[in-house]
């Protein structure tokens, strides 16, 4: 049934945020939040580090490169570097919300929202949902799980001392396995034969170039399954 109308729109990204998205970057940012800890970042520095960067590879590679003494530039040319995966994300996902006539900022502010997760879960469920509200679901969802990602953020930090250090790291990788279940979920074939062959390619790229293995397994896991999509039948098929 197609959802329309303002407050059933908004109660329904507030309850697909709050089911299981919410807490899965909750949690996974507690990990981060202990880094950051544990780099010498103070709770409110890694709160924005979440809330600005808003992409935890990102957001590790900040940690990392200053706990091994790296410049300003070094840090953000790197951040900027690993988050650069968002553009054709945003090119592709803005524009299709159905906002109408929105100036640069209002656009700017939408990319800023963009997450992996808000991206899946959007593309899941906007077949559902009136095309006038699809913006609103939009912000609410991404507004919710980001308030959700900078309290596990903090929760993480001053918890840190009571994570052992395997839990820390285990929990980093929560929100990427959610995002991939999500992902198959998604209708459409080009998506799920891109995964498949993502994860039959990673072992070999890291094997052979393990300094650039997702960047190779992306680009052929991803144009591959575009092509296996369009060739086996149309990419809206289940």
């Amino acid at each position: 049934m197609m959802v329309t109308g303002n407050s059933a729109v908004m109660r329904k990204a507030m309850l697909d945020a709050l089911s299981l998205p919410a807490f899965i970057l909750f949690f996974t940012m507690m990990g981060f939040g202990s880094l950051a800890r544990g780099a010498g970042f103070g709770a409110d520095m890694a709160a924005i580090a979440t809330l600005l960067i808003w992409g935890l590879p990102g957001q590790l590679a900040m940690v990392e490169l200053t706990v091994t003494g790296q410049g300003i530039v070094a840090i953000v040319f790197a951040c900027s570097l690993a988050n650069a995966r968002f553009l054709p994300m945003v090119v592709s996902f803005v524009p299709a919300m159905s906002r109408g006539r929105a100036n640069l900022l209002g656009r700017s502010l939408d990319a800023q929202l963009l997450s992996i997760n808000s991206w899946a879960m959007c593309l899941r469920e906007f077949p559902n949902i009136d095309a006038c509200f699809r913006h609103r679901y939009y912000v609410t969802f991404a507004s919710c799980i980001i308030m959700a990602a900078v309290i596990g953020t903090l929760f993480g930090y001053h918890g840190a001392v009571l994570l052992p250090a395997a839990v820390v790291l285990g929990l980093i990788f929560v929100s990427p396995l959610f995002f991939a279940l999500v992902l198959s979920a998604v209708p459409g074939r080009a998506q799920r034969f891109s995964m498949a062959l993502g994860c039959a390619t990673i072992p070999v790229a890291n094997f052979l170039l393990p300094s650039v293995d997702l960047l190779i397994t992306g680009l052929i896991g991803g144009s591959l399954g575009f092509i296996a999509g369009k060739f086996f039948g149309s990419d809206n098929a289940d």
